[in-house]
C-alpha cells in the first residue's frame, strides 16, 4: 500500500457525466503527482441499468479527453465467482446471513414503517433463522439474498480526508444486502473486494457515497482487509444550487467534446470545481494541475457548475491556441474538421475569421452559412443610420473601383482595411463606406469586419457581392 494507486469506477449506464469526469480527473492528478497508477474499473453489476455500448463510450471519452488509465480496465461482471465465494465465506464466519424475505414482504414492511413515520430499514426477520430452517429453504430452492450482519451496540468511526471523522451508531444501520438474488454483488461488497485486490491506496469518489462509508468500514473489518484512505468530493450543483443533472442541460462530456469544447479547457475548468489552488490563478495546463494538486485543498462545500464560465474558459483557450500556433493548433484544426466536414479545406480560414468570437467550435455552424450562400437581405439594410441611399451608392462605387484594381497578392486583411480607409473622401464618412460594404458582403446586420470577410471570400466573390448590392440600390 506504499504506492499511490487510485481508481475511477463508473457504471456503464450511459454517458460520462461531468461530475464523473471531475472524479476521474482528481484520481488521475493525485496518482500523477505521486508517480502512482490511475486505474479504471467498470462497475456493471447492476444489470437492470446496463446500457449496451456504454462501456466502450466511457473508455473512449476518457482517452479523448486525456485521462488514460495505466492498465486494462477491470470489469466486475467477469468476477462474479469471486464475490459469491467471499459472500459465502462471510456467512460461514457469521458476519452475514441468508435472507429469504420476498419483495412483497419487504414492500409491506417499508410502507408500514413510512406510515408510522419511521426510517425504513430491514427488521432482521431472517437474521436468527436456525440451521435447519435455512437448509430447508435452500433445499426448496427459495430465492434468497445475503445480508451483512451489522454488529450490535457499536460505534463505527470512519475517517475521510475531506470531511474528517464520521461516527455512526450501529443501531442506525440496517443489515444491508451484499449479494442479490441474481447472484450479482451489490456495490458495497464488490467495491470493497476490488479496492482491496487492486491495492487501491486512495478511494476518491463523490460525496453521495459518504453515507455508505460506515458499511464499507464494517466490510473491511469483517474481511480483515487494510483500509485505504477515503476522499469524498463535494457535489456538483447547478447555479440555482440544485444537484447537477441532465434535466438542467448538457452534462455529458461526450456532448461537450462533440460541440467543440477543447479537452484542456474542460479539464482546467473541472479541476477548479471543488478544488482551490490557494491563489487567484485560473489557467493551468495539465502539467501545472499535476504539480499544484493536493487533497488538502479540496473543499467541503458543493461546487457550482456554470456553463457561462466554461464557455469563457473555452473561448480563451481557442483564442490563445490560434494566436500562438503552437503544438495544440493542429489538434484544434482536426477537431474543427470533425465539426465542419463539408468545409474541412477552409477550417484554418474560418478560425482566423471567427476565432475571437467563438465560445465553442460548433458555433461555426451557426456563424458561417452566409459565407457559402449570401442571404436575401432588404435593400434598406445597406444604408447606415446616418447616411442615405445616394451616399451609400457613391460609397460602394468608390470601394468597388479601388478593389477592382487591387492586386490579388495584396488581398490581405490589413491591406484591404487600408483600401477602405482610402475610400473615405469627397464628403463620404466611414459609415458610408464600411457599413454598406460589410452588409453587401455578409447580408447581415452583424458580422466580422469587411476586410476580414473579403480576405476569406477572395477577390472574385467579394466584387460579385458588392456589385449585387449596387444592383439593389438602382
Amino acid at each position: 500500500m506504499n504506492k499511490i494507486r487510485t481508481r475511477f469506477a463508473p457504471s456503464p449506464t450511459g454517458y460520462l457525466h461531468i461530475g464523473g469526469l471531475r472524479t476521474a480527473l482528481f484520481n488521475y492528478l493525485w496518482t500523477q503527482k505521486n508517480r502512482g497508477q490511475f486505474l479504471l474499473r467498470i462497475e456493471d453489476t447492476d444489470q437492470e441499468r446496463y446500457v449496451q455500448g456504454a462501456e466502450e463510450k466511457l473508455i473512449a471519452t476518457l482517452e479523448n479527453i486525456g485521462l488514460k488509465p495505466n492498465q486494462k480496465p477491470l470489469t466486475q461482471s467477469s468476477r462474479l465467482k469471486i464475490y459469491q465465494k467471499i459472500a459465502e465465506e462471510l456467512v460461514k464466519k457469521d458476519s452475514a446471513y441468508y435472507c429469504f424475505c420476498s419483495p412483497e414482504r419487504l414492500d409491506k414492511l417499508r410502507k408500514e414503517q413510512q406510515s408510522q413515520k419511521k426510517i425504513p430499514k430491514y427488521d432482521n426477520h431472517c437474521r436468527n433463522l436456525s440451521t435447519g430452517e435455512i437448509k430447508e429453504k435452500l433445499a426448496a430452492n427459495q430465492k434468497y439474498v445475503i445480508r451483512f450482519k451489522i454488529p450490535e451496540k457499536q460505534t463505527i468511526e470512519a475517517k475521510d480526508l475531506v470531511y474528517g471523522s464520521i461516527k455512526v451508531q450501529s443501531e442506525d444501520l440496517d443489515d444491508f444486502i451484499i449479494l442479490k438474488s441474481d447472484q450479482f454483488p451489490t456495490y458495497h461488497l464488490a467495491n470493497v473486494i476490488d479496492d482491496h485486490e487492486m491495492q487501491i491506496s486512495h478511494v476518491i469518489r463523490g460525496e453521495e457515497w459518504l453515507p455508505s462509508l460506515p458499511k464499507h468500514i464494517l466490510l473491511y473489518q469483517a474481511l480483515n482487509y487494510n483500509q485505504p484512505n477515503f476522499v469524498h468530493l463535494p457535489l456538483l450543483l447547478n447555479p440555482d444550487k440544485s444537484k447537477l443533472s441532465k434535466r438542467q442541460g448538457d452534462v455529458a462530456v461526450e456532448d461537450f467534446l462533440a460541440k467543440g469544447y477543447l479537452p484542456q479547457a474542460i479539464l482546467n475548468y473541472v479541476a477548479l470545481l471543488g478544488w482551490n489552488p490557494g491563489d487567484d490563478r485560473e489557467f493551468f495546463s495539465i502539467k501545472e494541475l499535476i504539480k499544484n494538486f493536493s487533497l488538502e485543498k479540496i473543499n467541503k462545500a458543493g461546487a457550482i457548475f456554470d456553463l457561462n464560465k466554461l464557455n469563457w474558459f473555452n473561448a480563451e483557450y481557442i483564442r490563445q491556441i490560434i494566436a500562438k500556433r503552437g503544438e495544440d493548433y493542429q489538434n484544434l484544426i482536426n477537431q474543427t474538421k470533425k465539426i465542419l466536414p463539408d468545409h474541412s479545406d477552409q477550417v484554418e480560414n474560418l478560425l482566423k475569421l471567427f476565432g475571437s468570437r467563438l465560445n465553442y467550435l460548433a458555433e461555426l455552424k451557426e456563424l458561417s452559412p452566409w459565407l457559402w450562400q449570401l442571404p436575401d437581405y432588404p435593400t434598406q439594410l445597406l444604408i447606415f443610420k446616418k447616411s442615405d441611399q445616394e451616399k451609400t451608392k457613391q460609397g460602394l462605387k468608390e470601394v468597388l473601383e479601388l478593389l477592382t484594381t487591387t492586386d490579388q497578392k495584396k488581398w490581405t486583411r490589413e491591406n484591404l482595411d487600408q483600401i477602405l480607409q482610402q475610400a473615405v473622401k469627397n464628403g463620404l464618412t466611414a459609415g458610408d463606406i464600411f457599413w454598406p460594404t460589410r452588409v453587401a458582403l455578409s447580408g447581415l446586420e452583424k458580422s466580422p469586419s469587411p476586410a476580414e470577410i473579403m480576405e476569406f471570400l477572395g477577390k472574385e466573390e467579394s466584387l460579385e457581392r458588392i456589385n449585387q448590392a449596387l444592383g439593389k440600390l438602382k
